[in-house]
């Protein structure tokens, strides 16, 4: 179902910067003065597969590589190196809100929003009500969404990707949104669309939700894998590791 094979992710990182168009002049003909960058490998030789139907678990400090590694498996990023084969419809909720205009009403951007995930408005009108009542946000639909907060943005979000059970979720953190209510009820969807056979790669900080949702897990560190494996086994570990004993 996903397949990546020895994937490498490169990011330049500008240390100092030309502000004027004088400086750009001086830069081009003095080698000194040129803007200098630093290679930073956000993911070095990574391969690993998830199966059909799949809970796979991606856990590691801040800055390991795990939201960059979904945003190459989703394809909104193109790796440096290596191959990433993805067979199957992939629903990404990665920076749930993204699509999103800011200035236009909660419900304009459920109509905005499902068409960029690919929905038609027939099914979107087919739709609403079960994406308004799973929002929880009936009364705010007139309201733009810039007014909203990030709670709230990532309520209307979620229950807009989530209104199909698609191939392959793509998660990052998502459980974490809202208030104790929605995370439940986030919660529960995400079981239900587990049971239905859905492939997913979840993301989360919370190792409870990692061995409560997945068969295996693969600790990233510094942008490569430290281990693949036993969730229980890999995530004890892992939080040993962490607390430094």
């Amino acid at each position: 179902m996903i397949k990546l094979k020895n994937v490498s992710m490169r990011f330049n990182l500008g240390i100092e910067k030309t502000y004027s168009i004088k400086e750009a002049f001086i830069a081009f003909f003095d080698k000194k003065r040129r803007v200098k960058t630093s290679e930073f490998w956000a993911l070095k030789n990574v391969s690993f597969e998830v199966n059909r139907g799949e809970v796979v678990g991606l856990i590691g400090s801040n800055g390991a590589g795990k939201s960059t590694l979904l945003k190459v498996v989703s394809g909104v990023m193109k790796p440096t190196e290596g191959k990433v084969s993805v067979k199957g419809v992939i629903s990404p909720m990665i920076e749930l809100g993204a699509g999103f205009d800011m200035e236009l009403t909660a419900r304009e951007n459920i109509y905005l929003n499902g068409s960029i995930l690919g929905y038609s408005k027939t099914f979107i009108d087919e739709k609403f009500d079960e994406i308004v009542e799973f929002s929880e946000l009936r009364d705010f639909l007139d309201a733009p969404v810039k007014n909203f907060s990030s709670g709230m943005t990532a309520k209307l979000a979620f229950a807009i990707a989530t209104i199909v059970n698609p191939e392959i979720l793509i998660v990052d953190e998502i459980l974490s949104v809202g208030d104790i209510k929605f995370q439940e009820k986030s919660r529960n969807k995400m079981l239900e669309m587990i049971k239905g056979g859905t492939t997913v790669l979840y993301v989360s900080h919370s190792l409870e939700s990692i061995k409560e949702l997945c068969d295996k897990v693969i600790w990233l560190e510094h942008g490569q894998i430290v281990k693949i494996g036993n969730t229980k086994k890999i995530c004890d570990e892992y939080y040993k590791k962490q607390m430094g004993q």
